[in-house]
């Protein structure tokens, strides 16, 4: 995901924790459509995402877990992830 935010013209910072790791970027005051969509199909890949708004900026947040799925279901996403 940061490679495709990276190639976005973003400036994604990684941040590892125990049990997941998380990726944040800051978002231009302006954005193009394709740059939009690009950070759309990023975020889709993580386990969840969101939008921060402040007076500062915008920043898209997305985080993975580490623990893999314990079944084809979880992975297809039908069933419940650890």
């Amino acid at each position: 995901m940061a490679a495709r935010l990276s190639a976005a013209g973003l400036a994604p910072h990684t941040t590892d924790h125990a049990d997941l790791m998380c990726i944040e970027t800051e978002l231009p005051g302006a954005v193009d459509v394709e740059t939009w969509r690009e950070v759309l199909a990023a975020l889709e890949e993580a386990d969840c995402f969101g939008l921060v708004t402040s007076a500062n900026g915008r920043r898209v947040w997305a985080a993975f877990g580490k623990e893999a799925p314990t079944t084809v279901c979880a992975v297809r996403g039908h069933g419940l992830q650890p």
